[in-house]
């Protein structure tokens, strides 16, 4: 059996939950791919798949020799560049996890321009608002909007964002003049499910005081791009991240309401596994982000 050749079909039926999905890929046939897992798990001694029907599921086991196999192909693949004087150079294929919102309006125009920039790169990216385990799904780097972050992977500084009270112009219309916190409608705060304070509205003051309000947010939502569209369809107020409102304040779709408070600062950070070795790839797009994203609009530097 070809082992290589093996651990590459292993780690990509992980990847893509199908035998069928890897012969395309590979060229092959799914009995072809189908056998070579059956010889590895004979190899191994412990069954590596769940098969069913349609799709591939990786066991216990399974999960945890994922990532060996991952990190030895990657490592074989680093010796074969360095053996040929390839090893700076840029190429190969990364997974990127990031939040939705996130992705869809700041971080897809990035990765498709450095995808420009260097052509030889595969670059897959993965939406989703909860955190991902980096090692059991596989991914390379990960960008993270506040939260804990976990002890064994690497954690970079990325940028932060300041948080805004904000609303539609047509929404404060018909509201009272608006002067201190306690003049805000608070059934009318629209709320991220998993906001950190749960139903609490924490403001700080420029001059450094805080208030912490009880809200009763009626509307409450898991994705940030409905609450952005709630707050452009007047719907409520909301304290926000500027990155995923400054382009609706910079046209005045939105406007900020009681502009000396504000909310605490988010912070973005960059995930990935501790290695000694980092591939090119990987190093390129960690520079690459560190340098652009702090210059996308509502995000300032550390």
């Amino acid at each position: 059996m070809d082992t290589l050749k093996a651990l590459h079909c292993f780690v990509r039926a992980v990847e893509l939950g199908s035998l069928s999905a890897v012969a395309r890929e590979s060229g092959s046939s799914q009995p072809t791919v189908s056998k070579t897992m059956a010889a590895l798990e004979r190899q191994i001694g412990a069954q590596l798949l769940i098969r069913s029907t349609t799709r591939v599921h990786p066991t216990e086991q399974g999960r945890r020799f994922y990532e060996h196999a991952r990190q030895t192909l990657e490592s074989f693949a680093d010796g074969v560049s360095e053996a040929r004087g390839e090893t700076e150079q840029v190429r190969g294929r990364l997974r990127v996890s990031a939040p939705v919102s996130l992705g869809v309006l700041r971080l897809n125009a990035l990765l498709l321009e450095f995808m420009a920039l260097h052509p030889e790169v595969e670059l897959e990216l993965l939406l989703n608002d909860r955190f991902v385990d980096l090692a059991e799904e596989g991914i390379d780097l990960a960008l993270r909007l506040g939260g804990e972050l976990p002890d064994q992977l690497v954690a970079r500084p990325l940028a932060r964002s300041p948080r805004y009270l904000v609303a539609a112009p047509s929404y404060l219309a018909r509201l009272p003049t608006l002067e201190r916190p306690e003049d805000l409608p608070l059934a009318d705060y629209l709320r991220f499910t998993w906001l950190d304070a749960g139903q609490n509205l924490l403001l700080r003051h420029a001059d450094g005081r805080e208030l912490n309000l009880a809200t009763r947010s009626r509307y409450t939502v898991n994705s940030s791009l409905a609450i952005r569209e709630s707050y452009c369809l007047a719907a409520g107020f909301g304290l926000t991240p500027a990155w995923l409102v400054a382009d609706l304040l910079a046209d005045g779709t939105l406007q900020r309401l009681l502009v000396d408070w504000h909310g605490p600062t988010q912070e973005a950070n960059l995930l990935y596994p501790s290695r000694r070795h980092l591939p090119a790839r990987t190093r390129t797009l960690i520079d690459f982000l560190l340098a652009r994203v702090p210059c996308l609009p509502g995000f300032e530097a550390l």
